[in-house]
């Protein structure tokens, strides 16, 4: 525990000096005085924070609720579908007004995860709902294809860099936007985090402690749109955070459920998106790159090195053996 603590210590100490650097360049005693700071830097970081700890979470409830490490929101059509919700109105030049954004990226999350759920006969295989939640992301995507083909040159680029996940020109505006959500999503977290463990332990065991699976399975999904839709209104779909972070939380917690997981995934989520908006910002001044091209560039190598090495360790227990064993038969 002391090591964990040091560590996100460290990171978040490393974030906050990052913000005294750029174009200008501000010392860290004059940090709390300079308008650059107080009103872009720091409602940049504070979002960046909010919304890994959002991705973070909302990964590690896909992965428990469908008991596979590779159930990320990039694959179930959510993130897919919310990123079309709020770009489709800006290449089709129809007016929306920023505080509906969220609730454009909500319905689109809802649908993604809808047609998901309809394919994969709403949640009664895990397995069926990954791999219909793949073929449905990549329909998504490709229809958002081709709407970009019916873009201008001004309209597309705003696009790219918003599909691969920004938090540039972001204002505290942007951040106090996301508390009504977090407001709705922390409670239903902390109720769903018992039952996600009860779920891991797989649908047979699930139902003979009482639980509806399904209702179970769906309610899960629905608190990660929740999670994820207004991330991605404000930030765009930032990549394989929800994959990373809850590798991270279960390798640093090893033994534990997802009571425990839960907030170590929020945790990670917040420091990995911290980090990476790092190098966004700094690697080619004056450019700034989008910070999901950074999370998936670091972030990927990082996810295949955990699974790896999680696939090697030997399982503690009967229930950490039932999961291995359901793994490797998906």
């Amino acid at each position: 525990m002391r090591r964990q603590l040091a560590l996100v210590c460290g990171l978040l100490t490393l974030t906050v000096v990052g913000l005294g650097f750029g174009t200008p360049y501000v010392p860290l005693p004059d940090l709390p005085g300079e308008f650059v700071v107080t009103e872009l830097r720091l409602p940049r970081l504070v979002l960046a924070l909010i919304a890994g700890a959002c991705l973070g979470a909302a990964g590690l409830v896909l992965q428990e609720a469908l008991r596979n490490p590779l159930a990320v929101p990039e694959m179930l059509g959510v993130s897919s579908g919310a990123a079309l919700g709020v770009a489709a109105p800006l290449v089709l030049a129809v007016p929306v007004p920023l505080p509906a954004q969220p609730l454009l990226a909500i319905g689109g999350a809802a649908i993604g995860g809808l047609l998901t759920l309809l394919a994969a006969g709403f949640g009664r295989s895990p397995s069926a709902v990954l791999l219909t939640g793949a073929a449905v992301a990549a329909a998504l995507q490709a229809t958002l294809l081709v709407l970009m083909v019916l873009a201008d040159q001004l309209d597309l680029q705003l696009i790219y860099r918003y599909l691969l996940g920004s938090l540039s020109a972001r204002t505290w505006d942007d951040v106090t936007g996301l508390w009504p959500w977090l407001a709705m999503a922390v409670p239903a977290l902390v109720l769903c985090a018992p039952v996600l463990s009860v779920l891991r332990l797989g649908d047979d065991d699930a139902r003979a402690l009482g639980v509806r699976v399904r209702h179970a399975r769906l309610a899960a999904l629905a608190i990660a749109v929740l999670l994820i839709a207004p991330v991605v209104a404000v930030c765009g779909p930032v990549a394989w955070v929800g994959f990373l972070a809850p590798q991270l939380a279960r390798r640093l917690r090893p033994g534990g459920d997802a009571v425990r997981w839960l907030p170590w995934a929020a945790v990670w989520g917040a420091l990995v998106v911290a980090c990476a908006d790092l190098p966004a910002r700094l690697a080619l001044l004056p450019i700034e790159t989008p910070v999901g091209a950074w999370t998936a560039l670091l972030g990927v190598p990082a996810g295949v090195v955990l699974l790896k090495t999680a696939g090697n360790r030997r399982p503690a227990g009967p229930a950490e053996a039932k999961e291995y064993a359901g793994g490797a038969a998906r």
